[in-house]
């Protein structure tokens, strides 16, 4: 073998070493979660970090950057490297933000490219049982009758649960006075205490309350019943057609990321949301997984943007 032979079969042999060394992952990955610890995101976010971190063989370390309704966290990740080492676990926040702000520092269908979606959390509506009403025909009923009266508490203007119920009023042809707390907790206790009236939550904090008859379950917001309260029905069937919403959750990579890193981190996701100890733990929590595909998160991000964009159209909505 001359000695250019030799040169280039070595260079070629360490060109594949190169590739072999350099395989995603190779160190450990930033998962930013654009919430404070404690709640149900940042529940599920850790859940889902173990088993990526046994799935990849690479740390998938949290990293809670709360803040202006979820833009802190997505735009440190919108301007990050796109090299997969720094991906986010977002929810309807990602998309409300696009619709109802007058700007972001980032674009969020541009500058960010979904990998998958976790899990989801349908909406419960709750009542306080002192109201003369124990469903949601009736719930609808007195709104209608006595415009403004009933005070719905929501974790802060521009979460799902406040532009979920902008949307029921709409809908609904009726009015609620909508008031904002610092997160859902203060809302929830709030709401046990009487101060306000109805509220959206999750079936998971407000379950106890609802056993212990200190709230009336109204409706869910799912496209079925919960498994958990089968005698509640969904907003639709009670005549709302194509009314529906969850709490989701999903990750999403800095737009440039390459395909085959996206494509790794999806089938890494669908696994660790299929393992038989992340279902048990989801259905303890009241998540439903969802495990979609890249293009499915992508269809469902649009929708979600146009829907609030025309909701936003026809109310007067500030989120700052």
């Amino acid at each position: 073998m001359t000695r250019g032979a030799l040169f280039g079969a070595l260079l070629l042999a360490l060109s594949f070493a190169t590739a072999a060394r350099a395989e995603y992952p190779e160190r450990p990955i930033r998962m930013i979660v654009p919430f404070p610890p404690g709640g149900v995101v940042d529940v599920v976010a850790r859940i889902v970090a173990d088993r990526l971190t046994a799935d990849l063989g690479q740390q998938v370390i949290v990293d809670n950057k709360a803040g202006a309704g979820s833009v802190i966290g997505t735009d440190i990740t919108a301007k990050a490297p796109a090299d997969g080492y720094t991906i986010l676990l977002t929810t309807p926040g990602h998309t409300i933000n696009a619709a109802f702000r007058a700007a972001l520092p980032y674009d969020a269908e541009k500058d960010l490219a979904p990998v998958s979606i976790v899990g989801q959390v349908p909406m419960l509506l709750v009542s306080h049982p002192s109201l003369p009403f124990r469903d949601f025909k009736g719930f609808v009923d007195y709104a209608r009758a006595n415009p403004g009266k009933l005070n719905v508490g929501h974790a802060g203007n521009g979460t799902l649960p406040h532009i979920l119920m902008e949307l029921l009023m709409v809908k609904e042809h009726m009015q609620v006075t909508n008031v904002p707390y610092r997160g859902a907790g203060p809302a929830l206790a709030d709401l046990v205490a009487g101060q306000v009236q109805a509220k959206l939550d999750s079936y998971a904090t407000s379950a106890q309350f609802i056993a212990d008859h200190k709230l009336n379950a109204l409706a869910v917001t799912s496209a079925k019943r919960l498994k958990q309260l089968p005698d509640v029905p969904t907003v639709a069937e009670t005549g709302v057609p194509d009314y529906a919403g969850y709490l989701w959750m999903g990750i999403v990579v800095p737009a440039a990321t390459p395909p085959s890193i996206v494509d790794k981190l999806g089938a890494a996701t669908r696994r660790a949301v299929q393992k038989p100890e992340t279902l048990a733990r989801f259905d303890k929590d009241g998540v439903e997984p969802v495990a979609n595909t890249q293009a499915e998160f992508r269809a469902l991000i649009g929708r979600e943007i146009a829907q609030w964009r025309e909701l936003a159209r026809q109310t007067d909505i500030k989120v700052e």
